[in-house]
């Protein structure tokens, strides 16, 4: 079985070269890139026995019928988007990994009692427009009609896109799945962390998907000549955004499980010679508990209103995006468990603290994750890498996951 994998691995290297961007990674939705993607996608579905179509969003779905009619349906699959300046292996091989496990089936002549449909999200990143699940929300009916008045780089609305790229935004409520609840969800996606690697083991099984808080916090002080102001006088808001991104840090080095990032800092007038006036900075918060992360962020937006008032100057803060942690399926990833334990292989089970589109599909349905190892947890960069006997492995444990399943 060692050739699915290797499929698996050249198909992620042919996917690679989709890209808007002349030697590196970038595939946003609705882009030409994303559609030389579907063109591979496509014909790797139907050779798999797949009857495929794409909805009115962008996804890519195939469908694997059942030994009888009526059956409920299991949803497989990932995200064909990616970050700029990306990995190969950060949603695309979820999509490669389900498709090569229905093609063992599919070669066999099995059927099972519920049909599999192997879905390739449109957008999960949130590159383009800088909306996150743009593919799972369509299909779970969650779908905000207002995003189509989003507007790109260059102006291009998100309706016109969908446009462009053959769909139609008057059908989107139609992608909303409406044949009764799938039997799940699973996705199968690279680490983006360390635990798998640092334990020697090729997968590990999703305990929960660990919820996040994004906002953007804008500290105002007073813009002055940095010659003419004595120090004493000064309203900086860039030393106040600096105290408190360090405060950000040591919050969550004191707090177990908890991450804290300021990735974006915008500095105004943004002249070397004048005293920054106005900051705007963004914050990430994850916990794997809910309630943990709450306190926290209260916490953090009380330093920020603390470090202002010391220093004369104000703060606002907005609450940018959230999602709250979801717990994969008991049933579901006991079944994941079995599947590589009877392998013989440890099934290590362990939080995920990036999101996936298993995020909204739980509102769907159940679902359940499995991780493969990725090297050095190297995830959104060029340096994602996977072994082809890691890849093996997870086909073999979704494809014994199938055999449990169909048994119950």
């Amino acid at each position: 079985m060692g050739r699915d994998a290797a499929t698996v691995m050249q198909r992620c290297d042919v996917l690679g070269t989709c890209s808007e961007d002349q030697g590196r990674l970038t595939r946003p939705f609705a882009s030409d890139a994303m559609r030389r993607a579907h063109d591979y996608v496509f014909t790797w579905m139907r050779e798999a026995g797949l009857t495929v179509r794409r909805d009115s969003v962008g996804n890519v779905l195939g469908r694997y019928e059942a030994a009888t009619a009526q059956s409920r349906t299991l949803f497989l699959g990932s995200h064909l988007d990616s970050v700029r300046d990306a990995g190969k292996y950060d949603g695309p091989l979820g999509v490669l990994v389900a498709l090569a496990a229905v093609q063992r089936l599919n070669e066999s002549g099995s059927r099972l009692p519920f049909a599999i449909e192997v879905v390739a999200f449109a957008d999960e990143e949130g590159l383009r427009y800088g909306t996150s699940y743009l593919g799972s929300r369509a299909l779970a009916g969650a779908f905000d009609p207002a995003d189509l008045d989003r507007v790109d780089a260059k102006g291009i609305t998100m309706a016109q896109a969908i446009r462009d790229f053959g769909g139609d935004p008057r059908g989107l409520a139609d992608d909303r799945w409406n044949s009764g609840r799938p039997l799940g969800y699973c996705e199968v996606h690279i680490e983006q962390g360390p635990a798998l690697e640092a334990r020697n083991l090729p997968v590990g099984v999703v305990s929960t998907i660990t919820g996040f808080s994004r906002w953007g916090l804008t500290f105002t002080g007073e813009a002055a000549h940095a010659g003419t102001m004595p120090m004493d006088r000064r309203r900086d808001a860039l030393a106040a955004a600096a105290e408190f991104v360090l405060a950000v840090e040591a919050e969550a080095r004191a707090t177990a499980g908890l991450v804290a990032t300021v990735g974006q800092l915008a500095v105004s007038p943004g002249a070397p010679n004048v005293v920054p006036g106005g900051v705007v900075l963004s914050l990430d918060l994850r916990h794997h508990d809910d309630a943990v992360r709450v306190e926290h962020l209260q916490r953090l937006l009380q330093i920020a209103q603390h470090v202002a008032k010391r220093r004369g100057l104000s703060v606002a803060s907005q609450v940018i995006d959230q999602e709250d942690s979801v717990p994969c399926s008991p049933r579901l990833t006991a079944l994941l468990a079995e599947a590589a334990q009877e392998l013989g292989h440890l099934a290590l089970q362990l939080p995920s603290g990036a999101g996936h589109d298993a995020v909204i599909m739980a509102r769907l349905t159940d679902v359940a994750m499995l991780f493969v190892r990725c090297k050095g947890g190297s995830s959104h960069n060029p340096a994602e890498s996977v072994t082809e006997d890691d890849v093996a492995v997870a086909i073999d444990v979704l494809s014994h996951f199938l055999e449990l399943l169909a048994k119950q």
